[in-house]
């Protein structure tokens, strides 16, 4: 089977307008770097994104994150820090707008406890069940055993 030279032109010219387009569709991102006023407001700023989890990459934290949102969120802590926001209202208004999900260290309420107690409640109860089989089986009598059948 022969390929015509007008399809093969059209796949040709198909492949050059898909590799002129494809920067249009790529992802925006702010190439500048972050700008601190001082010491103190970036190593504040580098404690405050280390505790903060990043949304979409869910194992990273804020700072270690290069998802376009995480970048965005960098920008977005450091101009409320500059709004005169502490830590706490700058972490609540991560969690106001994306959930509990967002703090590395969510603070121990009601809805959090099976986060902070569970492990040990699992534990606590595995510990319970294997104490129960020891002791079950320390009151079983041993298999039975024959002096006069014992080969020396």
């Amino acid at each position: 089977m022969s390929t015509s030279p007008v399809l093969l032109l059209r796949a040709l010219l198909l492949a050059l307008l898909v590799a002129v387009a494809a920067p249009v569709f790529a992802q925006a991102s702010d190439p500048t770097p972050l700008q601190f006023n001082d010491a103190a407001e970036e190593a504040r700023f580098h404690k405050l994104t280390a505790e903060l989890r990043c949304v979409m990459c869910q194992n990273q934290s804020l700072a270690d994150s290069n998802a376009q949102i995480a970048h965005d969120l960098r920008r977005e802590v450091l101009d409320l820090m500059r709004q005169g926001k502490d830590d706490a209202q700058v972490k609540q208004f991560l969690v106001d707008r994306y959930g509990e999900f967002v703090l590395y260290k969510p603070d121990v309420a009601p809805g959090t406890y099976i986060l902070w107690f569970g492990p040990l409640l699992l534990l606590l109860a595995g510990g319970v069940w294997v104490g129960r089989i020891v002791a079950r089986r320390a009151k079983q009598p041993g298999p039975a055993t024959d002096d006069n059948d014992q080969e020396w």
